[in-house]
């Protein structure tokens, strides 16, 4: 899949005659990547990691309306601008390294593991990627070379009174003549980085509306015009304190439409914010990954009853639980990224020529892949890199309440990746798209048409009775003919999907090396019986019990 991947990113390997710096070929990919990650791990351990709980600590603050890092976040930023790993996906012709998304998750991770604050400023380059997918030839040359150089970003999206409801965005934009820009006015709110040096803005260019078709997408641009977007206020949040969270207010900010008008919410936002959810994946990943060896570290350490605690059984199945839930995280991520990547590339491809009706297929094909694992993958990472983060925490026991470990700071940056970005409840409300027109069964069909290995085998016909009691979900809760009744059971539903499709992943993983053959055995047996329990629940639900859980 990899090998695909790169060539499809590389266009054929087109760029190794323009660039001295461009793979030859996939061998040439592999190891510019692993170079680049080296780099990216070294800068994580020995520069953003010491210094996350100083900026924890300091946090960002407000000086004549504009927001100033704290001491340990511009040391981050400038050592990453340095080393030119800001603008990893961008193509070589904007300074950036044509990254696959792949690989840049895999940085997303390590910089997540080393200060999930700082994550959500670096990884806001997403906004790059939404630039180069949407803009025209000016707005790509002229903001697109700038992020290697350093620019920061913002995704000006939610409102006081729009939060995950978007199309009640009011900020206005109005075209002005005289100067002939778009202007914008208005209050936005919860804005990460919100101060950025570019900003993409959602606001209403369309008067008269009241709805998404009423919303547009522009790009603004600080340096021309600093005092027209003011920070009103950075929100005092109880994780990733690093990462100011703003309140901008807008007067008369010139700015120009990215795209087409009307398009900014049904067509740019919503690429841009499943960009942002496998971000969150890859965060959540790198959050739990603190968490499980912060608990390690401290289970060995730990000396109770003449023995270190991790010697006894409570603590050591802990750990082994939060190990395989990693994993799985892990793996779930890179699928999905496999996924939308392959999609991106074929798209991009397509600008250059016309694809033929086996490639028209295959990116047809990856993309609802991808729209509807996002939504799954932010779901479960979210939720399990809560649970990691909660159990490191018991282990550690008092100690861990205390601001003397690092727990501390996880615990509390964990718990933000199941609420932004939308809450786990509406990532439901999108991953139940691929239970209902059964996208994820036929995936589910795929990975079971795949070769095990002997010694696996074993492990499938407990994947193929949670699909068939998957399957017979589906037609119970279809067949009451009631929309408000799925939606009651839609995070069942969703979530059987999500064991059954990770269970086949870890499967594949053991089947190409062997040390996933014990996360893949536990992970399955406690989703075969997790799905016994949702099944023998949505047995037992019928319409009238819905009531029972309206409180008012």
């Amino acid at each position: 899949m990899m090998k695909k991947l790169i060539s499809l990113k590389e266009k054929n390997f087109a760029d190794k005659d323009k660039y001295d710096y461009a793979p030859m070929d996939f061998e040439d990919a592999l190891d510019s990547y692993d170079k680049v990650l080296e780099i990216m791990g070294d800068i994580c351990a020995n520069i953003v990691a010491p210094n996350a709980e100083a900026v924890d600590h300091e946090g960002p603050h407000v000086v004549d309306n504009h927001v100033i890092y704290a001491k340990g976040t511009t040391e981050n930023h400038e050592a990453l601008t340095r080393a030119g790993l800001i603008g990893l996906t961008l193509p070589r012709e904007y300074n950036g390294s044509n990254f696959s998304l792949v690989a840049y998750m895999v940085a997303c991770e390590m910089v997540s593991r080393a200060d999930a604050g700082f994550a959500n400023i670096w990884g806001l380059q997403d906004c790059a990627e939404t630039i180069h997918e949407f803009g025209n030839e000016d707005i790509k040359k002229e903001f697109l070379p700038r992020f290697n150089k350093g620019a920061t970003a913002a995704m000006s999206l939610t409102e006081p009174d729009a939060g995950s409801d978007l199309q009640a965005v009011q900020l206005k934009a109005s075209w002005d003549e005289k100067s002939a820009t778009w202007l914008l006015n208005g209050v936005k709110r919860f804005i990460t980085n919100g101060d950025a040096d570019i900003s993409l803005v959602l606001a209403r260019s369309e008067e008269g509306t009241s709805d998404a078709r009423g919303l547009s997408l522009f790009v603004y641009d600080q340096s021309k015009s600093r005092n027209t977007v003011i920070v009103r206020r950075i929100e005092n949040k109880l994780g990733i304190k690093g990462s100011p969270t703003c309140e901008l207010v807008f007067t008369n900010a010139p700015a120009q439409l990215l795209g087409d008008r009307k398009l900014g919410l049904i067509k740019y936002v919503m690429s841009l914010m499943n960009s942002a959810r496998l971000g969150i994946g890859a965060q959540s990943t790198g959050i739990a990954e603190a968490a499980y060896r912060e608990a390690v570290k401290y289970a060995m350490e730990r000396v109770q009853f003449g023995k270190s605690i991790i010697n006894f059984p409570a603590v050591y199945e802990m750990l082994t639980r939060m190990k395989v839930n990693l994993q799985a995280m892990r793996s779930f991520l890179y699928e999905t990224a496999r996924f939308v990547d392959t999609y991106k590339s074929y798209n991009f491809l397509s600008e250059d020529r016309k694809l033929d009706m086996d490639e028209r297929a295959d990116a047809k094909k990856y993309q609802r892949l991808a729209d509807v694992f996002t939504p799954l993958l932010k779901l479960f990472s979210s939720e399990m890199c809560n649970k990691i983060a909660y159990d490191s925490l018991q282990i550690h026991g008092g100690a861990g309440f205390m601001k003397d470990f690092p727990i501390e700071r996880i615990y509390r940056d964990a718990r933000i990746t199941s609420i932004y970005e939308g809450t786990t409840q509406l990532q439901v409300v999108a991953a139940i798209r691929g239970v209902l027109t059964g996208i994820y069964i036929e995936q589910i069909r795929s990975y079971e048409s795949q070769h095990l290995s002997a010694d696996l085998e074993f492990l499938k016909p407990l994947l193929i009775e949670m699909t068939e009691e998957y399957e017979q979900a589906i037609r119970l809760v279809q067949s009451k003919g009631e929309a408000e009744y799925i939606d009651f059971h839609a995070r069942r539903l969703v979530e059987m999907a999500a064991n059954i499709i990770i269970g086949y992943i870890l499967l594949l993983d053991a089947n190409r090396s062997s040390e996933y053959l014990k996360t893949a055995e536990i992970f399955i047996k406690n989703g075969f019986t997790e799905n016994k329990q949702k099944i023998s629940y949505i047995k037992g639900t019928e319409l009238k019990d819905m009531g029972y859980f309206k409180v008012v």
